[in-house]
């Protein structure tokens, strides 16, 4: 438990706006808050430097809105990733503090505003019918303070238009590329900068794309060196990573 908030219990206690019994209970937890169906990991945050990111799919509107208000005791900005409109729907219902971004099926809530980074990381995308997960990565970086420059529809079928942006996508500390198909963008994009480049394969394609696989593969097995892959469609991993990478870089400054 952090020193601050362990003063804030002393001083409630001090003031007789808590019992010794409930500060006793606050001192004693185990770092998560159990709902039965979830344990909340309220301490995350002190452990990694991140609140814990709620993954929507698979979990009910009423199941996402009691992990939600249980996450804003601790003041932390949120995101849901992995929302259906009508999921997002009957959450707002409840939470309409919450926003919903269609482009990225996230549900988001800035509690509070974070000092924007010097350093900047590079969306890229080999085409359109990749922005779901460019955005989902691009977002997530936005709501941890990050500084984002999106370059958009620029794959190797059209290589000019990647070349009509290099400047840009040199200028940043870390590069996500998004591609699906085979792949190939990720491969130029690690032979032309200096920053590491994280990949990621999306499930766009046609048959013998297998649904991510091919793209998957092709980036594993990239000649141009710095780059590395997250998993198929994994736009939240991309952008929590690099957000990590680029703080570093602000340490280092």
């Amino acid at each position: 438990m952090e020193i601050d908030k362990v003063k804030q219990i002393f001083q409630l206690l001090s003031e007789q706006k808590i019992t010794f019994e409930d500060a006793t209970k606050i001192i004693n937890n185990f770092g998560f808050t159990d709902l039965d169906f979830a344990k909340v990991d309220t301490e995350r945050k002190v452990r990694t430097g991140v609140p814990e990111i709620v993954y929507g799919e698979g979990k009910s509107a009423s199941q996402i809105v009691k992990i939600v208000t249980t996450m804003l005791q601790s003041q932390n900005n949120i995101l849901v990733t992995r929302v259906t409109p009508q999921k997002a729907s009957d959450v707002t219902k409840y939470l309409p503090e919450l926003t919903y971004d269609t482009s990225s099926k996230m549900l988001l809530w800035k509690k509070h505003t974070l000092q924007k980074t010097k350093g900047k990381i590079a969306v890229v995308t080999a085409g359109t019918s990749d922005l779901h997960v460019a955005e989902e990565a691009a977002l997530t970086a936005e709501m941890f303070g990050n500084n984002v420059t999106r370059i958009y529809d620029v794959g190797v079928a059209g290589i000019h238009r990647l070349f009509a942006r290099i400047d840009a996508i040199k200028e940043a500390r870390v590069v996500i590329v998004v591609a699906g198909m085979e792949g190939a963008l990720a491969s130029v994009v690690g032979g032309l900068v200096t920053s590491p480049v994280i990949a990621v394969p999306t499930s766009i394609g046609y048959g013998t794309s297998f649904h991510g696989i091919s793209a998957l593969l092709t980036m594993l097995n990239s000649c141009a060196t710095g780059v590395t892959v997250v998993n198929i469609d994994n736009g939240f991993g991309a952008g929590y990573s690099a957000s990590k990478i680029n703080h570093l870089g602000e340490y280092t400054n």
